[in-house]
């Protein structure tokens, strides 16, 4: 049976990869031609599968755990039916203030870090729904906390779901309805709500008040059908693995 709570997440920024790809592809199915070759019907079913494509991650001879990495990653991916959490790395361009989707290196109340001199960490930008949604939906209510521009032509989110997991999403369509401020556990956080028009539909029902990443989405993926990842090394040890992955169902 089929696990999609759990998974590993991959450590992609780890991998330091030179090129990446987010797609969803499959949007919907044709409902056949007429004799002119046209198509006569369009069904959305589910909004299409979400890709993901890492190019060229960075190994070099010393970097002996980013090559157990790979090695793990192809001896758990191989065969496409044991599932990870990819994140989809949208820094550059998502709603975050300086490009900074994650704020660490936040102290205990004492202001002492760990032993290891890290500290804490949480998103910069996050969401909740502001109404419940159905199964399928294409449409939902989110107030966003954080944001340092308005939602406006298209960003990347994700849900962890009870059942299906982290799935990833993106909205077409984007009207402000509302902004404010509002205490979120004993802080005063900026807000704006949003109605966005969504892809892929929503892959299991949501109460209203469920979270929402906007900070480095997940999605719970596999291999894609005859993709495989051999540890493959040039004669320098070094390597330039390309990373494939597809929505897993």
């Amino acid at each position: 049976m089929a696990r999609y709570t759990d998974n590993p997440t991959v450590p992609v920024r780890y991998l330091r990869p030179k090129r990446a790809s987010f797609d969803i592809i499959g949007n919907s199915i044709d409902g056949g031609v007429n004799g002119t070759g046209e198509a006569i019907s369009i069904e959305m079913s589910g909004g299409g599968r979400v890709k993901a494509l890492y190019e060229q991650c960075v190994l070099q001879a010393d970097d002996t755990e980013r090559f157990e990495i790979i090695n793990w990653l192809g001896a758990r991916g191989n065969g496409g039916f044991r599932f990870f959490n990819v994140p989809l790395l949208t820094d550059a361009w998502g709603p975050f203030a300086a490009r900074r989707p994650v704020i660490d290196g936040i102290p205990h109340s004492d202001g002492a870090l760990f032993s290891d001199t890290s500290g804490y960490s949480q998103a910069s930008v996050w969401g909740r729904l502001t109404a419940s949604a159905a199964l399928g939906a294409g449409n939902i209510f989110l107030r966003v906390y954080g944001a340092s521009r308005p939602l406006r032509w298209s960003d990347w989110f994700s849900i962890n779901h009870p059942t299906k997991g982290w799935r990833a999403y993106r909205y077409w369509e984007s009207i402000k309805t509302e902004e404010g401020s509002e205490t979120v556990e004993g802080v005063e956080l900026s807000y704006a709500d949003y109605a966005l028009g969504i892809g892929p539909a929503l892959r299991e029902a949501c109460e209203e008040n469920t979270r929402v990443e906007l900070a480095r989405p997940l999605c719970v993926m596999r291999f894609p059908q005859g993709f495989t990842l051999p540890l493959d090394v040039d004669g320098w040890l070094q390597a330039r693995p390309t990373l494939q992955f597809t929505e897993a169902f």
